[in-house]
């Protein structure tokens, strides 16, 4: 599996995809530091809401194969600046999440702020429902880049 560092705003749902590709019980934990597996880097929502967090980033950067930006589907502001991707010189993809819980004009405006953050590529996904969480996990099994 491509070790992949998770990206995005306090509630987004980055714990929540650490715990089902593991395959642990989903539950609400609040990161409150970084957390590592063994192909994933669970990084806390203020990473990104301030930036003097970014240099933290950049250096848990050097860790992962991939990056991951992760937006809520219910989040209505632009979290990541744009062209933010390019910060870390790595294949970057988009995920947004809770696509059970949006309608498509949601799904729509997190695909644009994803686009313009930089991402190469966008996964829709839903840990809760199980929905496009394999064709995720199979991304990130595929091989390594």
């Amino acid at each position: 599996m491509k070790k992949i560092m998770f990206i995005g705003s306090i509630g987004c749902g980055k714990t929540t995809l650490c715990q089902k590709i593991v395959g642990k019980e989903l539950h609400y934990n609040k990161t409150q530091a970084v957390e590592f597996y063994p192909q994933m880097i669970d990084t806390p929502g203020e990473f990104i809401q301030h930036r003097r967090f970014y240099n933290a980033l950049q250096m848990m950067a050097v860790e992962a194969e991939i990056i991951g930006l992760v937006s809520n589907c219910v989040e209505e502001e632009q979290v990541f600046s744009p062209g933010f991707a390019q910060n870390f010189m790595k294949p970057s993809i988009g995920i947004i999440t809770q696509i059970d819980l949006c309608d498509d004009k949601q799904i729509k405006e997190a695909e644009q702020r994803l686009e313009l953050a930089g991402v190469n590529k966008i996964f829709k996904v839903s840990a809760v429902e199980d929905i496009g969480m394999d064709v995720l996990i199979k991304y990130l099994n595929e091989e390594a880049i």
